[in-house]
């Protein structure tokens, strides 16, 4: 099974090797939990090797910053070639992060010999939730609509994961329905990701669980972020 690194020595351990390289990952969380710079540990690692990232930012959170401080302090060469090898798309509603994926997987089915090694969606659902907010006021065919819609972005991605076997990550929202955190989108990203990780940050603590994947039980990773990414604080 072909991985790809994800940035961090800890998070390979416990990932058995990093992300797997033909299906959806999902990682999910509440604000402040770690998700992007998951995502940008990720991308930073494939970029150095000289390989290209796609990286679709819907919240604005992607930081040229961080990822200097991610390469490394004097490292200014380094740091740009690694800027020059992340294309960042910045999309501000839902119908341009669907037609961005869309684009995406055609000029992917036209191009045989792509450099892309890893596509990020960091902000998966943030586009969503406002249109969804939306169609709740104009009745159920218009949540119908939305919804089928993410339904209709997450299989984009699958299938150029499955079939270019371009390992896709996405960040996902979170929403408290009694006493318990669900993630947003229900269903629908619950069945495209064949990797869940859940991000919790807690009383100071941070840590990662493995809720879903193909070949790993699930388990928890107690993690720190500092300057130069991710790092274990204990196993459990």
């Amino acid at each position: 099974m072909v991985k790809i690194s994800a940035g961090s020595y800890d998070l390979n351990k416990w990932l058995h090797g990093g992300y797997e390289s033909d299906v959806v990952t999902v990682l999910y969380g509440g604000s402040g939990t770690g998700k992007t710079n998951f995502c940008l540990l990720a991308a930073v690692s494939q970029a150095k090797k000289g390989k290209k990232v796609i990286f679709v930012d819907s919240e604005g959170g992607f930081s040229v910053e961080r990822v200097k401080q991610l390469v490394g302090i004097g490292e200014k060469e380094e740091a740009e070639k690694v800027l020059k090898n992340i294309l960042v798309l910045k999309v501000t509603n839902f119908e341009e992060q669907k037609n961005a994926f869309e684009e995406l997987l055609k000029n992917l089915r036209k191009d045989s010999s792509h450099e892309i090694s890893l596509i990020i969606v960091d902000g998966m659902t943030m586009l969503y939730r406002l249109d969804f907010a939306a169609a709740r006021d104009k009745g159920e065919k218009e949540i119908q609509k939305i919804n089928s819609v993410l339904v209709e972005q997450t299989r984009t991605l699958a299938e150029i994961a499955r079939k270019k076997e371009i390992p896709i990550i996405i960040t996902n929202q979170v929403y408290r329905y009694q006493e318990e955190s669900k993630m947003v989108g229900g269903d629908i990203l619950k069945y495209w990701g064949k990797c869940h990780i859940e991000l919790l940050h807690e009383k100071g603590r941070r840590s990662a669980k493995l809720r879903k994947h193909r070949s790993l039980a699930e388990k928890e990773f107690v993690f720190q972020i500092y300057d130069g990414g991710i790092r274990k604080r204990g196993w459990i």
